[in-house]
């Protein structure tokens, strides 16, 4: 039986369909289409059923569809040019379809949603064999079509935390839009934008400590040191003037080892004067316990008069990467020394 090639030598385990052909020698004969041996992706072409149907390899079976100065965009076009944190899962981690920007009228592919938006050919770039939007367009449009305001200020924050675009590109390419779809939506997040987020929930969690409990925007991943210039930690969150600090933790926070690192990271702050807060995974479902939680720790931390033994003024030895512009400065050796910590997806 016919077995296609793989998609490309840098995207190993991906296969691109293939139309039929009646001779078997360059695709299934139309028998074996038909067969449990092969899956249809689109209107005449079809892949190998044993093909793990990744995020990659949706984008690969969307992208078949397109033709000249069309392109993939939005979480999808992101997460192919490298982006972290973009997993084209909804909040039931069900499948996104894969957004598609085409210049012709055409019925979307399973997986697929298909618009027609205006697409300069400038602002397409091909990248390991797949037609892309630039990494501003995709996360533009991603901010534009997103659900709710949350999510694209989770798109735009994760965007520039894998440095594919900075908030002063972003402003700029918003800035240049007419009144399409979502624009209003767009500006207000690139208002509540950070180019220091760490992860979806972190973003979220600022999200409630600013919408929902009122406070003062904290600063994002800040690190923390003794007057001395040690440093005792990054928190997730961090309102220097209150010092207050937010932790979110997440599931890889729950076994035993790992509550344990949270309480001595909890003991060393407070050692130092800082009130700590934490959120956890659960508190997603009860946002109204954890803003109680939240606001108690803030009146905690106002009513503190004790000589603070803490700042967020880096020592001269630290290498600070807080923002995009910084971290691109960064080669090879240094990024691997310096963003060692920072979660990925």
């Amino acid at each position: 039986m016919f077995a296609p090639k793989p998609f490309h030598r840098r995207r190993p385990g991906l296969v691109g369909p293939i139309r039929m052909d009646p001779t078997g020698s360059t695709g299934p004969t139309r028998g074996q289409a038909r067969g449990p041996e092969w899956r249809r992706t689109s209107h005449g072409l079809y892949v190998p059923a044993a093909v793990e149907v990744t995020p990659e390899q949706r984008i690969v079976e969307a992208a078949a569809v397109l033709r000249a100065d069309e392109a993939v965009t939005g979480w999808a076009g992101l997460r192919w040019q490298g982006a972290a944190w973009f997993e084209g899962t909804d909040g039931q981690n069900g499948p996104r379809d894969v957004p598609l920007l085409a210049r012709r009228d055409r019925a979307a592919p399973s997986g697929a949603v298909v618009s027609q938006e205006f697409l300069h050919p400038d602002e397409i770039t091909t990248v390991d064999g797949v037609p892309v939007t630039l990494p501003v367009r995709s996360v533009v449009h991603e901010m534009r079509y997103a659900v709710a305001l949350g999510e694209a200020v989770i798109a735009l924050d994760m965007a520039c935390y894998s440095d594919l675009v900075s908030l002063a590109e972003v402003a700029a390419y918003v800035g240049a839009l007419g009144p399409v779809t979502g624009i209003q939506q767009a500006r207000d997040a690139l208002a509540l934008g950070d180019e220091n987020s760490w992860s979806p929930k972190e973003t979220a969690m600022r999200g409630v400590w600013t919408r929902r409990a009122g406070l003062v925007r904290p600063l994002c991943n800040a690190p923390v040191f003794t007057l001395e210039g040690r440093h005792v930690g990054t928190p997730d969150l961090i309102d220097p003037v209150l010092g207050l600090v937010g932790q979110y933790n997440g599931i890889d926070h729950l076994s035993i080892a790992g509550a344990a690192a949270d309480t001595k990271k909890d003991a060393a702050y407070r050692e130092l004067g800082l009130e700590t807060v934490s959120m956890l995974v659960t508190d997603f479902a009860d946002l109204d316990d954890f803003t109680r939680r939240l606001l108690e720790a803030a009146r905690r931390a106002a009513r503190r008069t004790a000589p603070r033994l803490w700042t967020v003024a880096p020592p001269t030895w630290w290498t600070p990467t807080d923002t995009v512009a910084r971290r691109r400065r960064l080669d090879a050796f240094e990024r691997e020394r310096v963003l060692r910590y920072r979660r990925t997806a």
